[in-house]
């Protein structure tokens, strides 16, 4: 296929989802040429154009930096209703407001060049190196290409070594992986999508009638909200506006029959994606014939396209793709909690030094419907709440073994099947999509190949980024806007080895004042945090931007971290039994040491759906 034009750039990120929209913004903010060319009209991947506008993860304040961060102030903003309205994130939003956010962000950068309705046809090498990338209707040159595509289709097209599927216990050593082959490996070869479909509440029975798709098997719905009753069922991922995201595993909208077509040809392909989008649509139908015709479609939720739109989302929830072989592969034993701690253990390369440069924290989640699958427990509770053992990401997963030119950035890092679990999750998909974003950036600033780059360099770009700072090391009391957060960061950037199996930095006595001695050091270098980045703050201390409630109450202390109150304030609450629950640390922290049975007083934002009140500060 003959191109109609050649384009040349420094950096080349091709797809716009959340790794690869999160690159192509970092690369360019860091001052190169970069292009993103991107398959749909709307940015932002899992996070807007597959519907996951729920995101799982990376909730705790101390979470909650580099883009990510900024992506959920920017929502925060623009939301009037605010994010904590659904029970299985507290970040629940409007797909066309994260879509604009992720548009308004590129087209305000002069050196990124977007360009939307392109998939790659073919990969440009000159020996050993990728140079570029074909389109059908462009050739684009560049030093440094990213493929951040959903199912990792440039690794395919350069015929870099990658893996799809399980890998048996004798391979890596993980504890949860299949000692032999089974059942469920030959059915699923890897984890099943979701099409994501957005109903509305109509208020009374005047949804329009959903109509069923080709080959409509209701049964295979039946006790999809089994053990959890419709209201709940309802607000797993409640949006505003009466608006229901439908994410639903049990007997939901789970699809993952005959999943390796995905990878065979465009043709199986397509056939794989339409019957995923009937399988929604036949979700939907069932779920309107039980509850009634209150429930409908929601009106113009996604642009419309050839398979999907609408209501539905433009393409599926993928929730893993072709796998980089790279340099590092990062495993199960790597995203798991170390012995008698709540963090997992730092990558460090054979001298000692520290390699990570993306945090995730997410449990190990796998979706093959009609299985369950055991995992080795990584969930801790933290601030009341259910979440995950924080981990860290390799750079050298994001590097091919022996292709330069090239780096990934989405679900086809270099990981294994079962640590994929909690990798592919949006909020660590962005995080790492800035890393290699800056890498890239640095690469042609420094005329070297990713491979060749001193892992510090990206680390201590990230750290120091002028607009979106991003963290490296999972700290649990440490937020963006402590003075010391840059501090504690290096510190163990340097010291590895007396990171603490607790996640939590002491800070006392002499090594407190070495870290404000360093903050105020670094002053003439960086400028004051307040100066150089005034939307910095985590995303519930945000006061001007989120609408709190003064509460009052008696406090329950169930077990540690699971917290209740019994109001008497609000008076429209009074004698209600509400959990309680914080993503800041000094409130977490207060909450451990709070007298059980004693009045506590604070304001915070309550959450019927998930029948929680958020506290973002005590009195």
């Amino acid at each position: 296929m003959i191109a109609v034009n050649e384009l040349t750039t420094e950096v080349l990120v091709v797809g716009g989802g959340t790794g690869g929209t999160s690159a192509a913004i970092q690369a360019a903010r860091r001052g190169v040429k970069t292009i993103l060319v991107s398959e749909f009209s709307w940015l932002g991947g899992m996070l807007t154009t597959a519907g996951v506008c729920a995101p799982d993860g990376n909730e705790l304040a101390a979470w909650q930096t580099g883009l990510w961060g900024a992506f959920l102030r920017e929502l925060q903003q623009r939301q009037p209703r605010g994010l904590d309205n659904g029970w299985v994130s507290l970040f629940t939003y409007h797909p066309r407001i994260g879509a604009q956010i992720f548009t308004d962000w590129v087209q305000a950068l002069p050196n990124l060049k977007w360009i939307a309705g392109q998939t790659p046809l073919a990969v440009l090498k000159a020996g050993d190196c990728v140079t570029g990338v074909q389109f059908a209707d462009v050739v684009i040159h560049a030093k440094v290409t990213l493929d951040a595509t959903e199912l990792g289709d440039v690794l395919e097209l350069a015929e870099i070594p990658y893996r799809w599927g399980w890998e048996l216990r004798s391979r890596f050593g993980e504890p949860s992986a299949p000692v032999a082959d089974n059942d469920l490996t030959q059915r699923y070869p890897v984890q099943a999508p979701t099409w994501v479909v957005i109903l509305k509440d109509f208020d009374t029975d005047t949804a329009p009638e959903i109509s069923p798709p080709p080959e409509y098997k209701p049964e295979q719905f039946f006790g999809a909200w089994e053990g959890y009753g419709v209201e709940s069922f309802l607000s797993y991922g409640r949006l505003p506006g009466g608006l229901f995201m439908l994410n639903w595993p049990q007997s939901g909208n789970d699809y993952g029959e005959g999943v390796g077509r995905l990878v065979e040809s465009d043709a199986s392909r397509q056939q794989f994606l339409q019957e995923a989008c009937w399988h929604s649509q036949g979700f939907a139908c069932f779920i309107q014939s039980q509850l009634g015709r209150r429930y409908g479609l929601a009106d113009d939720m996604f642009p419309e396209a050839s398979i999907g739109g609408g209501a539905y989302a433009l393409h599926p929830y993928y929730r893993e793709s072709r796998r980089l072989v790279g340099m590092v592969t990062l495993r199960e034993q790597d995203i798991l909690p170390i012995a008698g701690g709540q963090v997992a253990p730092l990558p460090v390369d054979e001298s000692g030094d520290f390699t990570g440069i993306a945090v995730g924290n997410y449990a190990n989640d796998h979706h093959y419907p009609g299985f369950t699958f055991p995992l080795a427990p990584k969930s801790i509770r933290w601030g009341g709440r259910w979440t995950g053992t924080p981990f860290t990401i390799p750079y050298g997963c994001l590097v091919p073994v022996s292709i330069n030119g090239l780096l990934v950035c989405d679900k086809n890092i270099s990981v294994s099947h079962i640590a994929n679990g909690s990798t592919r999750l949006q909020p660590v998909v962005m995080n790492l999509g800035q890393a290699a974003g800056m890498a890239a950036a640095l690469s042609v600033e420094l005329g070297c190949q990713p491979r060749e780059l001193a892992v510090r360099r990206i680390q201590e770009a990230l750290l120091g980024d002028a607009i979106a700072p991003a963290a490296v090391i999972p700290i649990f009391n440490q937020s963006l806007d402590d003075p010391d957060w840059r501090y504690w960061q290096r510190y163990y950037l340097d010291h590895p080895d007396e990171y603490p199996s607790s996640g939590m930095v002491e800070e006392q006595g002499e090594m407190r004042e070495m870290g404000k001695m360093g903050e105020q050091g670094e002053q003439g270098e960086m400028g004051k945090m307040g100066e150089n980045f005034p939307n910095h703050q985590s995303l519930i201390t945000n006061r001007q931007s989120y609408t709190l409630i003064c509460f009052t109450g008696i406090f329950q202390r169930r077990a540690d971290q699971d917290y209740m109150i019994t109001l008497s304030e609000p008076e429209n609450l009074m004698g209600q039994i509400w959990m309680l629950i914080t993503v800041q640390p000094d409130v977490n922290q207060q909450l451990q040491h709070y007298p059980d049975q004693q009045q506590l007083q604070g304001w915070g934002r309550f959450n019927p759906a998930g029948n929680w009140l958020l506290v973002n500060c005590l009195q």
